[in-house]
């Protein structure tokens, strides 16, 4: 019975942390470690604005279910993120704010999620009409041994959704740039 109650409990503890409910910073044996870096070359010039749009615009329905914004303003977004895992049976939930560097930076700080602390950066360079999108960032956990071993799990789920979310922009700066639409 006691085994079950203890099971029953982390894995409650689980779902309110991977959801976001629940960001546990105990504020001891607080590590960071990089994530990243990792770039793609995007042979189209709108890349900044593929990446922006959604979020400094109206939402697209497509998005509606991986991207709420909850307040726009000058060069920033509260915005949140929703990232299925494990095979969809799991929402990992994330409120982020996210800046806006045009032409060059757009910058992620998380508010609430997984972790208490992590930061990313894209970095986009434009030369005769392709586009360098860079990824870098850190991520931060505390509780020593145990925030080391949460740490690895949640940031190969990170970079793995940041890597898919390349391959959607990579998809569609180059269908703009096929189609010569520059606008979302």
């Amino acid at each position: 019975m006691a085994v079950a109650a203890a099971g029953g409990l982390a894995g409650a503890g689980y779902y309110l942390v991977v959801s976001g409910k629940v960001t546990v910073d105990t504020g001891w044996g607080r590590r960071v470690r990089p994530l990243g870096p990792f770039g793609v070359q995007i042979p189209a010039p709108v890349v900044f604005d593929v990446i922006a749009a959604p979020c400094l615009n109206r939402t697209p329905r497509a998005l509606a279910g991986k991207l709420r914004v909850l307040q726009r303003g000058a060069g920033m977004v509260l915005a949140g993120h929703y990232t299925p895992v494990h095979r969809g049976r799991l929402t990992a939930v994330t409120l982020e704010t996210v800046t806006f560097g045009r032409p060059r930076t757009i910058g992620f700080r998380l508010v609430r999620g997984p972790v208490p602390y992590l930061t990313e950066k894209f970095t986009l360079a434009e030369h005769d009409g392709t586009t360098t999108l860079g990824y870098s960032g850190e991520l931060g956990t505390g509780s020593g041994t145990a925030g080391r071993w949460w740490a690895a799990r949640v940031a190969a789920a990170w970079e793995a959704a940041v890597r898919s979310s390349f391959a959607g922009i990579q998809a569609e700066a180059e269908r703009r740039a096929r189609s010569g639409t520059t606008r979302s």
